[in-house]
């Protein structure tokens, strides 16, 4: 974890930014002593974004399926996935 005060991000802005772009991991960044602000590379936060996502999706599922949602064996589920490919390439729509 780096910790910066906020002026390195005013007077240093390459330089935080090839750490964020080197490391992959956020730079907090500290006003007065105290946290203030966090900054990270596009492209990780994408990647931890997406994460979280799927995360919120399995959770979501998994209270889904406590609360008594219908599950799919996998052969069920295989069966769906080939009925949808074969009416797809016979341009059938699937209901």
């Amino acid at each position: 974890m780096q910790i910066k005060p906020s002026a390195t991000i005013r007077q240093n802005y390459n330089e935080v930014a090839a750490l964020c772009r080197s490391t992959g991991e956020p730079v907090y960044l500290t006003k007065n002593g105290e946290g203030d602000l966090v900054v990270m590379d596009i492209g990780a936060f994408e990647r931890r974004f997406k994460e979280l996502k799927l995360a919120e999706e399995l959770f979501n599922i998994r209270v889904a399926r406590e609360n008594g949602a219908r599950g799919y064996t996998i052969e069920e589920a295989e069966k769906h996935l080939l009925d949808t490919i074969e009416s797809v390439k016979g341009g059938v729509n699937v209901g």
